[in-house]
């Protein structure tokens, strides 16, 4: 397991992440993430997870690849694309896994409708792709690093040995030392294109920032209910 250092105190992403505290904190302790911890989080909750976190994965890509292609600076454009591809093909392969291990179908997987907390976030994190500046977009991104890497490290250490548990697979991917170094550099470069933004521009980088921190919350607490549209009972 990774701990990361804290990020430098006078620049954005500590400031964000201290006025983000008690979400994140919310994040660490949902019954989602608590009973994953614990291995009592029931298959089908996860599977539903599994299978929503896969479709976000392609939205979050998408935006990842956006904001490289509008990156100044060549290192800062490979490491978002290459970002891009992880989520495409590492972080894929490990939902693919559990999706066999479930014994889940493609027909199943497709019959799947994605719920409305899952399809907002995806729709945020492509909407900023396309309106918002680049500087915004890129601390939108930040929280599906960071959270996760915070939610992992905080299960593992808490629990310890690992063996036998039924998401060992989930838990490690996001608490090891490669992962780590994804957040250090996506936590530099915002922190980096902050200290060039103005006053608004940072403004709207904490408001992106603290957005898409509520949707990781809801993206769980969506698994967790078991989300549905409300509305499916009028479909014609």
């Amino acid at each position: 397991m990774s701990t990361l250092p804290p990020p430098p105190a006078d620049g954005f992403c500590a400031r964000a992440w201290s006025r983000t505290a008690a979400l994140q904190q919310a994040i660490v302790e949902h019954p989602f993430n608590a009973a994953l911890a614990d291995a009592t989080l029931d298959r089908d909750r996860f599977a539903q997870y599994v299978v929503q976190d896969a479709r976000y994965l392609v939205g979050f890509a998408q935006a990842l690849a956006a904001a490289a292609s509008r990156a100044g600076d060549p290192a800062d454009a490979a490491f978002l694309s290459g970002a891009a591809q992880g989520a495409l093909v590492e972080e894929r392969r490990l939902h693919a896994g559990y999706v066999e291990e479930f014994g889940l179908t493609a027909a199943e997987v497709e019959g799947v409708e994605t719920p409305p907390s899952a399809l907002g976030y995806i729709s945020y994190l492509r909407a900023c792709a396309l309106t918002e500046p680049y500087p915004v977009l890129v601390a939108a991104l930040l929280p599906c690093f960071w959270v996760y890497q915070h939610v992992g490290s905080t299960i593992l250490e808490a629990t310890g040995d690992l063996t036998g548990h039924p998401y060992r697979a989930w838990i490690e991917t996001y608490a090891d030392d490669e992962f780590a170094e994804a957040v250090l550099a996506a936590r530099d470069l915002t922190d980096r294109l902050a200290a060039e933004a103005t006053g608004e521009t940072r403004d709207a980088m904490f408001a992106a920032f603290q957005r898409a921190t509520e949707y990781e919350w809801l993206f769980w607490n969506s698994a967790w209910e078991k989300e549905e549209w409300p509305t499916a009972r009028w479909r014609a």
